[in-house]
Formats: C-alpha cells, structure tokens, sequence
C-alpha cells in the first residue's frame, strides 16, 4: 500500500482479500453444456413421437 499526494494505492492482490480460482468457469461450462444436451434431448424425442 503507498500513499500518493493523499492517495492510497492498493495492489490488486491486496484489495481482493483472497483467492480467485477458475471454478466458476468450469461450473458455467459444464452447467452449459448440460443444459444444451438435455434440451436437444427434449426436442429430438418430441419431434421423433409427433412424426
């Protein structure tokens, strides 16, 4: 932390008070892709029953 002409400067590390790790990445990916295979499931067996 410096103290500029009355201005303090943190560090990022500093100012977020901890750890960023990437599992929201994966969560939203994997949640994606999930949700995009049950949903063509849905379409594909109602398109298969109404034919």
């Amino acid at each position: 932390m410096e103290d500029r002409g009355g201005e303090i400067h943190i560090e990022t590390d500093e100012a977020r008070g901890g750890s960023t790790p990437h599992i929201v990445r994966y969560v939203l990916i994997i949640s994606m892709i999930l949700a995009i295979g049950l949903l063509s499931i849905v379409w594909i067996t109602g398109a298969i029953n109404a034919g």
